[in-house]
């Protein structure tokens, strides 16, 4: 896994190669013109650099110099066409890009990154979402998840469950492996979010057998037989609990408001906003007799006594205390870092996330959504850890901005490495080196 313990692009990238080189080509010797390595690289580098035209760039430098930079940079040596690359990433079992969302965690561990980022005495924050990445009214596969509109319109979807390491301190977040949403072979029944979230809890627990977890989710959640997964696995929980979706449970808390007066805590900013927090610990999730024993907590912030800015509530297993209430409050409202700093950066800062690289038959569509997420997690390593990075990117106001300028110069200059790029971003004279 990577040569030594050093966070830098050429250690992630030969991760990345590793992995690749391990999986099982099917196709005959005599007929493979170009390597499942060099089509996924070439993918990995395709989005690594958010430039879903860089292949057509890179194949004329290369007709023209014999010389590029997916060589340099990502040890490619064969580029594929299009529909080659396409045709060879969709047969690859999208299980077995998955560890190398772990052996980049595990590169986080080894190299001490990963101590600031345990928020809680429970463990790490991991809030879990879904999002769809693909959607069309005619492309279609076994695997697309299929809605009849009212309008007499079908659309054919493809969705994923992601999962990330956040905390509400800290800008980078670390995606684990997503699980996919979608139809299996045979199956009826559609696939669902909550099925895919029973499947991502025993995946991360595969993954981090010792790992202490936190799970955030929204109320789609907070039932209870994924608080029931969640218990197996050996996960704590905050999740969302809406007075609309736990009638039970917030009746509860009527008949116990007045009971639990000391189980306040109110308090007014340098703005004047007055934050509120209120709880109440072992009450039952719901009526059923083998309903879990869970506890609750309320956060508001008002403009006034009688004016509501924010309000939600929680349900967890974390004894809730006057101590601990604040930390519990934003570990739930760190959920919102993997709809901001995961889906929002994916789909309009850069990563295309919702463009249509290609739907294949098997597995293409989610693989690209996977070397999305990979080059989303290699960035936001590098942000943490890069020094000639950071100094490249403050050159640039915008985020857009910067990328652009990198894909503009890969298209006319080689670089022996990443460094020697960065180097060249931050002053153009310098001498570039030829490889």
């Amino acid at each position: 896994m990577g040569s030594g313990k050093k966070l830098d692009f050429l250690n992630l990238r030969q991760t990345v190669s590793e992995r690749v080189n391990e999986i099982t080509d099917a196709r005959q010797d005599g007929k493979i013109k170009h390597s499942m390595h060099d089509s996924c690289l070439s993918a990995l580098a395709m989005m690594y650099f958010q430039d879903s035209s860089m292949l057509e760039f890179q194949t004329r430098l290369q007709e023209n110099a014999q010389r590029n930079n997916l060589q340099t940079l990502f040890k490619v040596s064969s580029i594929p066409k299009d529909n080659q690359m396409r045709d060879i990433i969709d047969k690859i079992p999208s299980e077995r890009l998955f560890p190398i969302f772990s052996d980049f965690f595990r590169l986080l561990q080894r190299g001490n990154q990963l101590q600031g980022y345990q928020f809680l005495d429970e463990g790490y924050i991991i809030p879990i979402d879904g999002t769809q990445y693909f959607t069309s009214e005619s492309i279609n596969c076994p695997s697309c998840l299929k809605k009849e509109h009212r309008n007499g319109i079908t659309t054919y979807s493809h969705q994923a469950l992601c999962a990330a390491i956040v905390h509400p301190d800290k800008r980078q977040v670390f995606p684990l492996a997503p699980e996919p949403i979608k139809n299996s072979d045979g199956s009826k029944k559609q696939d669902c979010e909550i099925n895919a979230g029973k499947r991502i809890l025993k995946q991360i627990r595969n993954d981090h057998p010792k790992l202490k977890i936190v799970i955030t989710a929204d109320d789609l959640y907070s039932k209870q037989p994924f608080i029931e997964a969640l218990k197996q696995q050996r996960m704590s929980f905050i999740l969302i609990a809406k007075s609309t979706s736990h009638k039970v449970l917030f009746e509860q808390i009527l008949q116990k408001e007045d009971l639990d007066q000391a189980n306040r805590l109110e308090w007014k900013d340098d703005r004047g906003l007055i934050h509120k927090y209120e709880w109440i610990n072992n009450l039952f999730l719901n009526g059923n007799q083998t309903a879990p024993v869970i506890n609750f907590f309320e956060y508001s912030i008002l403009k006034d006594e009688d004016r509501i800015i924010y309000t939600n509530s929680w349900v967890t297993d974390i004894q809730v205390n006057v101590d601990n209430v604040k930390k519990l409050v934003k570990a739930g409202r760190a959920k919102w870092k993997i709809e901001n700093e995961n889906f929002n950066t994916l789909k309009n800062q850069g990563y295309h996330a919702e463009h249509n690289f290609g739907h294949g038959k098997k597995n293409l569509s989610f693989n690209f959504f996977l070397f999305i997420l990979m080059a989303f997690f290699m960035h936001q390593i590098i942000e943490l850890r890069d020094p000639l990075f950071k100094k490249a990117r403050c050159k640039f106001s915008a985020r857009k901005e910067f990328w652009n300028q990198l894909r503009c110069t890969i298209r006319i200059l080689v670089f022996e490495n990443w460094e020697s790029l960065l180097l060249f971003i931050i002053s153009p004279d310098t001498e570039i080196r030829a490889p």
